[in-house]
Order: structure tokens, then sequence, then C-alpha cells
């Protein structure tokens, strides 16, 4: 039996986030016929604009989904005008309760936050939403490094919960149709229609690689000017003490104050930034690894490899090839 999609849109939709998914399952649906259908659907009938100024015509949304049944809400800037609109956050309820499968693409995830679907769950989203979305729905266990999460359907008291899955940004929505495919038609069918769309199956590490590690500088943050400083001295060892002396403020006070402002330990950031500067430098092909590994403050080339695999799921030398 096919799998009927919904594409989910809204005004200021955006159009990768629709093509990339929609083109990975014509292609499946090329290699095993009758495998997918699709409909695009928002809250009124007609025509919805993109963020690129182009016109789409969309259904109304279904009266019902059921089990095997894929709503997929896709992502955008309008995605938070999206999030007020009562009318799509019940018909999203009533999708979660009659047993379809839900995904996002992208900032998607944001409107299936706001319908209550993702508490408790686990959850990505594009890098440069996650603050947001951690201010806004801290009852979701967001996952920012990730390409894309798969929340398997689950039993509770209330009842079931279904299958949800969520992608970060835009061509991460390419990764995750790819991954629906395999676990739909199986691995050969999906690893076909990557061939033919000319992308990865699986690509290597998360999408810290393709966006800035942390954005701190924030122009109403008390460690502004710090975090300045710091960019411009990596290679320095820096302490506690010493950056709490740096901003007048005790070392107990400084760390409590800064966990609270950037959501990380002072360690955690100046790791991460370090980093940055150092992927930054790889990329430009300016320096040696180790000329790198010193000049952005680890000491060594080994400790900056641990650093990179553990933050962006990559060695510098991936860098350095790029």
């Amino acid at each position: 039996m096919a799998c009927r999609i919904v594409f989910l849109v809204f005004p200021g939709f955006q159009q990768l986030d629709l093509a990339g998914p929609m083109a990975v399952f014509e292609v499946a649906r090329l290699q095993q016929p009758g495998s997918y259908s699709w409909r695009l659907a928002a809250s009124a009938p007609g025509s919805v604009r993109s963020s690129a100024g182009l016109d789409w015509p969309v259904q109304a949304l279904p009266r019902s989904v059921g089990e095997g049944d894929l709503v997929m809400v896709i992502g955008g800037d309008g995605v938070d005008a999206a999030c007020q609109d009562r009318r799509l956050c019940l018909w999203l309820q009533r999708a979660s309760r009659s047993g379809a499968r839900l995904a996002s693409i992208c900032s998607g995830s944001l409107l299936l936050a706001a319908a209550g679907l993702l508490d408790q769950r686990c959850a990505t989203t594009h890098w440069s939403r996650s603050r947001q979305f951690e201010l806004e729905f801290p009852a979701v266990r967001l996952q920012p490094e990730r390409i894309y999460v798969r929340e398997a359907a689950v039993r509770e008291a209330s009842g079931r919960r279904p299958e949800i899955w969520t992608s970060a940004g835009m061509t991460a929505g390419i990764d995750l149709c790819l991954a629906l495919v395999a676990h739909d038609c199986g691995e050969s069918v999906a690893r076909e229609a990557a061939r033919q769309l000319v992308v990865e199956r699986r690509r290597p590490g998360g999408q810290s690689q393709f966006s800035p590690l942390l954005d701190l500088q924030r122009p109403e943050g008390r460690f502004g000017d710090l975090l300045e400083w710091l960019r411009q001295h990596l290679n320095l060892d820096h302490r506690v003490d010493d950056l709490a002396a740096r901003v007048c403020m005790s070392p107990r006070h400084f760390a409590r104050c800064f966990r609270a402002e950037t959501g990380a330990t002072p360690a955690h950031v100046i790791e991460r930034l370090r980093v940055d500067a150092a992927r930054a430098a790889l990329e430009g092909g300016q320096a040696s690894v180790q000329r790198v590994a010193q000049d952005c403050g680890f000491g060594s080339a080994e400790r900056m490899r641990r650093s990179f695999q553990r933050l962006l799921g990559r060695p510098p030398a991936a860098f350095r090839k790029t």
C-alpha cells in the first residue's frame, strides 16, 4: 500500500524544504511504483506564497489521516506566524492521535513543538533556530548537532504517541527522507535514490560542521567584550579565576552568570571558540594542522583532533580536504 504524504506548508515556507524531500520520494517511486503519493495542504485551499515569492497551489487540510500516512511539516521564515495558527496546531494534534507518522524539515519542527507533539521527546532543528527553540519549548529534548532525529512510536497511559522524524536545515531534509525511504522500501532503494540525486546516502558528522558553533555575540549580553577578547587570545591558558577578575566578579558568581547567559560553562565555550577558529583556518589552508592547533590554543594536534571529533563529528583533516 502506498504511503500517502501530506506536505504541510504555510505563507513564507522555504521552497528547498519542499522540493528536496519531494524529489527523494519521486525517485523512490520510480524504482518502486506505488510506494508514495502526496499532496500539498495548508490552512486554507488556494495558493500559498513561498519565501522566494512564488505561489504554490495547495489543497485544504485533509479531513482525516491514518496509519500508513505521513504528515511532513515544511520549514521557513513563516513558521513563527504558523505557530500561532490554532487551526494548524489542532489539525496536527488530530493527525497525531490518528496514528499517522509525523515529520518536519528544518524549522518546521517549531510548529510540531507549538502543537505540543514534541514534549519529552528528542528533536532537532536548523542551527540558527536552536536558541529560540530551547527558550520557547524547554520540554523538548533538543539535539541541535544532529542532521535528523527519529523518535519511534511509544505507548503511554494516555495513549499512543506517533513516530516523529525531525531534520536540521534545508538539505538535511534530503537526509531524513532518504532514511525514511530506507525504512519503508529498503536500503537498496534509498541508495539508488541518493545515487540519482548525486548526494551521499549518509553524510558524516552533524550539522555543526556547516554552522558557527555558538552564537554568543549578543548586544545585550554582559560578556560581549570578554568573548571578543577570548576570540583574539585563544592561544592563552584561560582559567576561570582570571576570566572572573577580568569582568570584576567572584569566580563562583562569574561561572553561574556566564552559564545562565551562554548556556555553557566557560571551558566548553572556549573549546567551541577554538574549534570554530581552527576550522576556519584549516579551510583557508593557510597553515599546517600543528600550527593551527598551537595558534588556537589546543597545545597539540591530538587534542585538537579530539575536540573536532566531539563537536563536529569529523577530524581536522576532513576540513583541510574540503
